[in-house]
């Protein structure tokens, strides 16, 4: 276990949550809250669902939605800017090396009129690591020891690891939103119908009628003060959708202005031929990969275990993924952290190549002394990580096959029976997606290698924990880049605990009068209300 991270298996509701978007049924009209009528200068579309608005309970990306226009955090991302600014808070810093002080801004309130100080924010954050709910995101706060109010308006957050670099962009995630104490509980969690009742919130917007997971209509805060600034448009009402098909239909038509998460590859392709929508792609950060039960996989030693998974790497088409199934709505991924993040890489390129090399594949097991074909139990989800999974997969046992090297046993489960199955050691090698906490290259290391990681793959090595310690700490920014390189380079040359494939975009479709879509499609992975308009 990494020292003051905890066991970080943060993402496993989340990694599943997120994507429910393709195939979860709206909600059956429960939690119905508010006045009727649209309410709405703006009319947005999505598929995903809201598991909770209650940020201990809620680390999906249907509750996200919600809580970036509902709640204000210390620190929050700007539009178009992925590094953490003051928001509640007048300013943030290290006061020692385990240390971090956030000083509020004076006069700050919660919707209901309520003061926000820094009492509601520790109570906060004490909240979260208290009630650690299990579907919600306070193992984010692995490395947080205490909260202590100094003042009313400055609070110390104490770490367990000294000079954590992670921590700032860990305040505007998921497990970040400041509460009001007067009307969350301490130690369970508050009903949707209460959240919208009490507004104990302090976003830019409030929630003026909520029919959960059909609409919700929002009306803008005018006591907020924080970076997201005064929305540019006041009312915004966000409809639900069961499948993306009528969705689609409803943009074209007019009756939305615009839509975030989540399109099949076929639309996407289809809405941009149509002039009657705009399409808008930005930095998404989500990681589409193949994880590798080191137990269980083929070959009676570690040296044929490695050589089996340099075999694979060497035999799949990365291009032909992205174009033929995603309709390159994903790219290729050669690297652990995606394109366009700070200290991305991609050594995989460079070890295993660009395309298939059936040679290559074929010396690694040969050297190792693997007899062919190499047998293949290979796992994937058909429901959890959008309707196009059955066919990436299906290509994936084609490429591989095509090789003469392998026979791939390609078994699908649903999502439910799929986690308990690998946490038993069920699957050999298994199909796993993931979105991203926070812009920073770690969000894709240390919760995937780090000793006990979310994976269960039974991967630790002392080497990559010491590297991974190493570029959490390091306070120097060109430093740190090169250290998060070369972890990534030694993953890729001596481990290969996982066989990166894709990454995806952020994409959204609007119609064309729609104005600052992409403002807000950036590394953040929040989509922000208050730069719409038309």
């Amino acid at each position: 276990m990494k020292p003051g991270r905890g066991n970080r298996t943060r993402r496993i509701a989340a990694v599943g949550m997120a994507a429910l978007a393709v195939s979860a049924i709206a909600g059956c009209g429960s939690g119905r809250t508010g006045g009727g009528g649209d309410g709405a200068g703006l009319v947005a579309g999505t598929t995903d669902k809201i598991f909770s608005l209650d940020p201990a309970a809620a680390y999906d990306n249907g509750s996200l939605l919600v809580e970036n226009q509902i709640y204000s955090y210390l620190l929050n991302f700007a539009p178009g800017d992925a590094t953490p600014k003051p928001d509640a808070a007048e300013k943030c810093e290290f006061s020692s090396p385990t240390v971090y002080t956030c000083k509020l801004k004076s006069g700050l309130t919660f919707a209901n009129g309520n003061p926000l100080t820094s009492k509601s924010v520790k109570f906060s954050f004490d909240r979260m690591l208290g009630i650690n709910d299990p579907n919600g995101p306070a193992s984010l706060l692995g490395n947080l020891e205490k909260t202590e109010i100094v003042d009313d308006l400055t609070v110390n957050f104490t770490l367990k690891v000294a000079n954590d670099q992670t921590f700032p962009a860990i305040l505007p995630t998921q497990a970040g939103p400041i509460v009001d104490e007067k009307v969350f509980p301490a130690d369970k969690v508050l009903p949707d119908e209460e959240v919208v009742k009490t507004k104990g919130y302090s976003g830019p917007y409030t929630i003026a009628s909520y029919d959960k997971n059909k609409l919700v209509e929002y009306k803008a805060f005018p006591d907020y003060k924080g970076i997201l600034g005064t929305p540019k448009t006041s009312q915004v009402s966000t409809k639900y959708y069961a499948t993306s098909d009528n969705m689609k239909l409803d943009l074209q038509s007019g009756a939305l202005d615009v839509a975030y998460r989540s399109f099949t590859p076929t639309d996407i392709e289809s809405l941009r031929k149509d002039s009657k929508v705009k399409v808008e792609d930005g930095p998404g950060g989500e990681l589409r990969y193949i994880v590798f039960n080191l137990n269980t996989m083929p070959g009676g030693t570690p040296e044929q275990k490695l050589a089996v998974r340099k075999a694979i790497a060497s035999s799949i088409d990365r291009p032909a993924l992205a174009e033929g199934v995603y309709k390159n709505t994903y790219q290729p991924a050669y690297g652990y952290v995606p394109q366009g993040m700070p200290g991305a890489a991609e050594p995989l390129k460079d070890l295993y190549g660009a395309k298939p090399n059936k040679d290559a594949a074929a010396k690694f097991l040969s050297g190792g002394g693997v007899a062919t074909p190499v047998e293949l139990n290979l796992q994937y989800n058909p429901d959890h990580y959008g309707s196009s999974s059955s066919e990436e997969y299906a290509a994936i046992k084609s490429q591989l096959e095509s090789t003469g090297l392998f026979k791939v046993n390609l078994q699908s489960t649903e999502w439910v029976t799929y986690q308990k199955e690998r946490a038993r050691d069920g699957y050999p090698l298994y199909h796993f997606g993931w979105f991203p906490d926070y812009p920073d290259a770690d969000d894709y290391l240390t919760p995937f290698f780090a000793p006990n990681n979310f994976l269960q793959s039974h991967f630790e090595e002392p080497k990559i924990t010491s590297q991974l310690t190493a570029e959490t700490t390091e306070q120097d920014k060109t430093k740190r880049i090169k250290l998060i390189e070369d972890v990534q380079k030694d993953l890729a040359q001596n481990y290969l605990p996982t066989l990166p494939l894709l990454s995806g975009k952020q994409i959204a479709v609007s119609n064309p009068s729609v104005k600052g879509v992409s403002d807000t499609l950036d590394a953040s992975f929040k989509f922000r209300y208050t730069v719409l308009s038309k």
